[in-house]
Parts: C-alpha cells; sequence; structure tokens
C-alpha cells in the first residue's frame, strides 16, 4: 500500500510539472484563460467592439491577471527579429478593446510566434498610431471602396472574405 501512495504521489508531481513546462512553451502569461477565439478552441465568443471607432476583434486568447485583463494574439509563422507592425497594431486594437469593454486599460498585450513571445507595453503612442490609422482608413471608405493589398498572394488565397472580394486573385 506505501508503494501505491508513493507511486501515485510522483505520478501527480510529474504531471504537474508537466503541465507548468507545457504552459510556459506556449508563451500564455500567469492567470486565468476568460476568453478564446473560436479558431483556437470551437468555442463561440462575442467579438469585442467599441463603438466609438467601430473597431471590432477577438483576440485569440484573454489572460486575467489580478485585475488585469491580458490580450494574447497568436501568430503561426516563426518570429521575426522586431515584431512586424502589422501584429503590433492589431495586438494594441485588442488592447483598445479590452479597455472599452472592461474599463481598465492593459498594460500591455503579448505576441505569441512559433518560438518567441513579446510582450507589447499599451502605451498612449501606440493608440494614437491605432486611433490614426483608424480615421485614414475610415476617410478612404467615404471616398469609395479602397483597394485591398495583395502584396501576399496567400494571404489572399486564406482570407475569410475571398468568395465575396471584387478584388481576389
Amino acid at each position: 500500500m506505501p508503494l501505491l501512495v508513493i507511486l501515485l504521489l510522483v505520478g501527480a508531481l510529474l504531471l504537474l510539472w508537466l503541465g507548468r513546462k507545457q504552459h510556459q512553451e506556449s508563451g500564455l502569461p500567469v492567470g486565468r484563460i476568460i476568453y478564446t477565439d473560436p479558431a483556437v478552441w470551437g468555442k463561440t465568443e462575442a467579438a469585442l467592439y467599441d463603438s466609438s471607432t467601430g473597431l471590432t476583434g477577438r483576440p485569440d486568447y484573454l489572460v486575467q491577471q489580478g485585475e488585469n485583463t491580458i490580450p494574447v494574439e497568436l501568430k503561426s509563422r516563426f518570429a521575426p527579429a522586431v515584431p512586424y507592425n502589422g501584429h503590433v497594431l492589431q495586438l494594441v486594437a485588442y488592447c483598445r478593446l479590452v479597455e472599452v469593454q472592461t474599463g481598465r486599460r492593459p498594460p500591455y498585450g503579448i505576441l505569441v510566434y512559433r518560438n518567441r513571445s513579446f510582450a507589447i507595453d499599451y502605451t498612449s503612442a501606440l493608440e494614437n498610431e491605432l486611433l490614426a490609422l483608424l480615421k485614414e482608413v475610415r476617410q478612404q471608405e467615404a471616398r469609395g471602396e479602397p483597394d485591398r493589398s495583395h502584396e501576399e498572394p496567400v494571404r489572399c488565397e486564406r482570407c475569410g472574405f475571398r468568395n465575396t472580394c471584387n478584388q481576389r486573385f
């Protein structure tokens, strides 16, 4: 009987160690996952929305850390030396949406690439860059439908709007 207890204890410790190791490798911050994009877990979650900017989005994860809600965005490619500006602005948009939804400004968000993670501070400068970009997009929309970027044909092939897009390849 004591041997069985020792084996169960060793097994439990091994599982605990493996779980912590996997969590560290995932790039997710310590905290409770409170939201996930349906594409990640298949569970339908409502999109976050900011009525003042018309911004809508679904971060891959929202992690609760104390009173802070941290958006996490997963990328399937290997990390560049410095995160791509488009990825940073996408994460900043999620930070803005979290702030609007919760009433509390997240201090940062996390970009998780295949081999590396980046914590991106949610600064006023980045927020202003996002708001300027949104303003520019709205102005282009007011002048007529802007052309879509086709610099990366693979993105066009995988786009969710491909079937209805009049500018597809």
